[in-house]
């Protein structure tokens, strides 16, 4: 079998290294032996060298100097200022959607929102997460995308990056419990309403709401899972 592209190598080392932080399977202070990570993916040092500084530009990662990488730790003032941050963001940015937004975008918040609310059957636990993760995250993707600012979005998409393994304890919390799950519905359809009655000053600050509202959810299991 041909040996895969240095640069595809360099890819996937990334996306699974991430994966398993995100989902804890490295848990925040855990040293990263590159032994070990050498083989769990099947990979050389310099791709995984490559993986860890991206990682570690995220600050999911920490260098040590002379002593490799670890996972970098979490707490409770980083998840409520990371949270804090992002729902200023998103009221900003729909805001600005709202005053910019066309009938197209309107028609793709509703189809998102459709999407989201379906139920779909599938193989499994993790199936249903990512599943209903990734239809979240474009749901709220097409709001967000009728701001116009190519700038703020990346700036977005940086702090999504930063919260993820926050959030991820959160969806495990969610997506497998129909009571958290029919209010995140009721929660979406509030917000679509709003949004599309172009009422600005309410559908900001219903976004804000919904956005902190994973916050003590979180924080709750950090403690029992003695994460801080």
């Amino acid at each position: 079998m041909d040996t895969p592209p240095r640069q595809n190598q360099g890819i996937s080392a990334y996306t699974w290294l991430k994966k398993d932080i995100i989902r804890g399977v490295f848990p925040p202070g855990e040293k990263l032996l590159m032994s070990h990570l050498k083989e769990r993916y099947d990979l050389g040092v310099g791709p995984l060298r490559e993986a860890l500084s991206q990682l570690v530009a995220e600050r999911m990662v920490v260098a040590i100097s002379q002593r490799g990488y670890r996972v970098a730790t979490m707490s409770l003032a980083e998840l409520n200022d990371l949270y804090d941050a992002r729902s200023q963001l998103e009221g900003l940015l729909l805001r600005l959607a709202i005053e910019r937004g066309d009938d197209d975008w309107e028609a793709e918040i509703l189809a998102h929102a459709h999407t989201l609310s379906k139920v779909v059957e599938v193989n499994g636990p993790d199936e249903v997460l990512d599943i209903w993760d990734a239809r979240h995250k474009a749901f709220h993707q097409a709001i967000v995308s009728g701001c116009g600012s190519v700038h703020l979005l990346r700036v977005r998409e940086s702090l999504f990056d930063q919260a993820e393994r926050y959030r991820h304890l959160w969806l495990r919390e969610t997506v497998f419990s129909e009571a958290a799950l029919a209010t995140k519905r009721e929660e979406h359809a509030a917000l679509v309403e709003v949004i599309l009655n172009r009422d600005s000053p309410r559908a900001c600050a219903m976004m804000r709401e919904h956005l902190m509202t994973p916050v003590p959810i979180i924080a709750g299991v950090l403690e029992r899972r003695g994460l801080l």
